[in-house]
């Protein structure tokens, strides 16, 4: 069973109070990619959260599957965070190049080991405070960790899949994430908040694309009011 925490909206602004009725209509929307998705999971492969840290912060601006080739080659030198901590920059860099944004990703990944080393005893912190506090970690990095590695639903990972559903559906008229995360968390209830990004990520990659929704094979399509969707 996933833990909760006093809600906590940090880096996110305060939503407006949702109606019972929106609430119905979400708790719909999520009984629905359920069934659907029933084994929707976190595409960054991990053992540990320590590695899912590590792939998330890879994971910006990158595909999914690209820190998923990366990653293994990459943890086998620097199984856990005391590893990482001592690597040279330059081979770090080397390592992580075809994600991107290598050099700001291998400072990000290397502080982030030496603050886990240095002041959590080589675990990364399971609270939202202090994981904002690693280099390289915002809040959807921290929601990623906490939701995935601990069970903690602390708030939802609003990615362009998350983002680019939830308005469609109406869930939310917001395009900045930090405004559709507590949208979303109104809505919904806090224990489905980690699984419900899982969801909308599925369905957003299998059904409905950014460009070409496939409104017409949507199990969706009797409850989305299809915002902004262009239907020919």
């Amino acid at each position: 069973m996933a833990k909760t925490s006093p809600r906590s909206t940090r880096g996110a602004t305060s939503p407006p109070q949702a109606t019972a009725k929106a609430r119905q209509q979400a708790g719909r929307i999520y009984k629905t990619l359920m069934k659907l998705y029933p084994r929707a999971h976190c595409a960054l492969h991990h053992k540990n959260p320590f590695q899912l840290l590590a792939s998330t912060i890879l994971s910006a601006q990158c595909t999914d599957e690209r820190v998923n080739m990366v990653a293994p080659a990459l943890f086998k030198k620097y199984p856990n965070a005391a590893t990482m901590a001592k690597a040279r920059l330059g081979d770090l860099e080397k390592m992580v190049y075809s994600t991107g944004f290598y050099k700001n990703k291998s400072k990000s990944l290397k502080g982030a080991a030496q603050a886990i080393s240095s002041h959590h005893g080589g675990k990364v912190p399971q609270n939202m405070k202090q994981l904002l506090q690693l280099p390289g970690v915002a809040r959807k990095t921290a929601n990623v960790v906490l939701g995935n590695a601990f069970g903690i639903n602390e708030g939802v990972v609003v990615d362009t899949h998350v983002g680019r559903l939830s308005r469609r559906l109406g869930l939310t008229n917001h395009q900045d994430p930090k405004k559709v995360e507590p949208d979303l968390m109104e809505l919904f209830k806090r224990e489905t908040w980690a699984m419900l990004s899982h969801l909308l990520i599925f369905h957003g990659r299998q059904v409905c694309h950014a460009r070409k929704p496939l409104c017409d094979q949507c199990q969706l399509n009797g409850q989305c009011p299809k915002i902004d969707v262009s239907i020919k």
